[in-house]
């Protein structure tokens, strides 16, 4: 545990303490009853904790992420519970969530994402233009020295830092296009090379 998660958990241990006592002293006639109440309410604490500890897991098991078959070449991505495809991508050495976008041209990188990747805002010309759902944004050209998921990498690869507000970044069809088969089976998108 981290610091900050132990003083949390002291916080909470405290408040539970100074509320039990609170309601133990205000209800001394009838203890039982207190008792009973005072269960429930540390039954909710526990609760709160348990799902506080889980919460990693279950956020993995409602946005499950992709499965890279290294020998085959195959990497298998489930559909989210929002109905959009999410992979995982390295890009020069930093990974970087996109959205599979089959009505996006190329790969379009958010300006937060840009800057993990290594893409100084200053160095970025934006006089490109595209048209999105949301009206026109410019966009700045940029190279992507590596793009790798798993063992598949691509060097020296277009993409496009889009200057307005864009949430996560896209995978366009210029990189589907590298895979020989992109198939959707049963919920789960399938890159092939």
């Amino acid at each position: 545990m981290s610091e900050n998660e132990i003083g949390r958990l002291i916080y909470l241990v405290v408040l539970l303490i100074a509320i039990g006592g609170s309601f133990l002293l205000s209800s001394r006639q009838n203890l039982g009853k207190t008792m009973q109440q005072l269960s429930i309410w540390g039954m909710i604490f526990l609760g709160f904790i348990a799902g506080y500890g889980l919460w990693s897991d279950i956020r993995s098991d409602l946005s499950p992420r992709q499965s890279v078959f290294e020998d085959s070449g195959r990497i298998e991505v489930p559909r989210s519970f929002d109905g959009h495809y999410y992979l995982t991508v390295t890009i020069n050495d930093t990974e970087v969530d996109f959205v599979v976008d089959t009505g996006a041209t190329s790969i379009v990188l958010s300006r937060a994402d840009a800057r993990k990747a290594g893409f100084s805002e200053n160095d970025l010309r934006f006089t490109g233009q595209a048209s999105t759902a949301n009206g026109m944004v410019r966009t700045a050209p940029v190279r992507l020295d590596t793009i790798a998921i798993g063992p598949i990498v691509d060097r020296n690869v277009r993409a496009w830092v889009n200057e307005g507000d864009l949430d996560t970044s896209l995978l366009g069809m210029a990189y589907l296009q590298r895979f020989d088969t992109v198939t959707f089976n049963n919920g789960t998108l399938i890159l092939q090379r």
